[in-house]
């Protein structure tokens, strides 16, 4: 979607919540969501306001994924400086977005993980990505010789930047991270999936933590998601074809 169609959505949606906020009491996250037709099991604490870009990736058909389901736990890496750029790259951005059937598929996961691994849950470290971030993150990969790893915004960004593409990782029952073998964002052939055999034969990473990137794809391939080589973390919702016909660009 171009530009001027998003801030029509965002004005719109702004008048909408403004006059909410007048006859007494705005719309609830569940009901929200429910007209999404998304299954969920929402959180029961009280939901602090939205930012700006929060508002903006609501106005355009995005849901917050821990209204979704309460059960998939949120931490979003580029909301805090510990990630490749060493940074903050989301000022105003803590909840993650997805669209609806994509956060359906996810919620399908975490399903499956609780019929495998009861008290295990999936946790986010990044989801609905804007361009202005994108292009940040390009400009930094390009200079450093990593701009394999982010896809160029010249050539309409990758599917994050639909909000269509989803990095996870996975805790056990005491909220603590299952070891992967490296950190998410570890850009380097030790977080690939397509010789891990090698790693584990190499001393690279351990058998656990090879069966561990095994039960995370097994979850989220069963959902519906693809995954790619070069990140243990990233699953995609569907083609960037598909994504370009069926959704708007975040382009903000």
């Amino acid at each position: 979607m171009k530009v001027p169609e998003v801030i029509v959505h965002f004005f719109v949606l702004l008048i909408f919540t403004s006059c909410l906020g007048r006859t007494g009491g705005a719309a609830t996250e569940i009901e929200k969501i429910t007209d999404y037709g998304v299954p969920h099991t929402p959180t029961t604490e009280s939901i602090p306001p939205k930012s700006l870009t929060e508002l903006m990736l609501d106005s355009l058909g995005l849901v917050d994924i821990s209204q979704v389901d309460g059960r998939i736990a949120v931490d979003l890496v580029y909301s805090t400086p510990d990630n490749f750029l060493g940074e903050v790259l989301y000022d105003d951005l803590t909840r993650a977005y997805l669209v609806p059937d994509a956060a359906a598929k996810l919620v399908k996961a975490q399903d499956i993980l609780d019929s495998l691994r009861p008290g295990f849950r999936i946790v986010v470290y990044d989801a609905a990505r804007p361009m202005s971030v994108q292009r940040k993150m390009r400009k930094f990969a390009e200079v450093h010789g990593k701009h394999y790893y982010v896809a160029d915004p010249s050539k309409g960004g990758g599917l994050h930047n639909y909000g269509a593409a989803v990095d996870i990782s996975l805790l056990d029952d005491d909220n603590n991270p299952l070891p992967m073998g490296t950190g998410y964002d570890h850009l380097g052939f030790e977080a690939n999936i397509d010789n891990e055999q090698s790693l584990v034969e190499r001393g690279i990473i351990t058998r656990d933590e090879l069966a561990n990137r095994l039960l995370l794809r097994k979850i989220m391939r069963e959902a519906g998601f693809t995954t790619v080589q070069s990140e243990w973390w990233h699953f995609n919702h569907v083609s960037r074809q598909e994504a370009r016909q069926k959704y708007y660009l975040i382009d903000f």
